[in-house]
């Protein structure tokens, strides 16, 4: 992965989610919503990209976006680890 990924919610919030490769080279999901809360999660398997960008895209397009997206990843058996928020 040479760059970050990511997806702003369509529904005119401010929210952002982005795959991008952290300090230790692996893989993270950051969620901002622009206002005061940022989570950061670190993958912990190795997956295809398009899985985690599918799980990302649809996410994004929610009105829940957190919820969704753990629930995204949950479908797709992806390990994350909360690093941060």
């Amino acid at each position: 992965m040479g760059q970050a990924i990511s997806f702003h919610a369509p529904h005119g919030g401010a929210d952002f989610l982005a795959l991008r490769k952290g300090r230790s080279g692996q893989r993270e999901i950051v969620y901002d919503d622009g206002v005061s809360r940022r989570i950061v999660w670190q993958v912990e398997a190795a997956v295809p990209e398009g899985r985690l960008t599918d799980a990302l895209r649809l996410a994004a397009r929610s009105l829940r976006i957190v919820p969704a997206l753990l629930d995204e990843l949950k479908k797709r058996a992806i390990p994350v680890a909360r690093v941060a928020g």
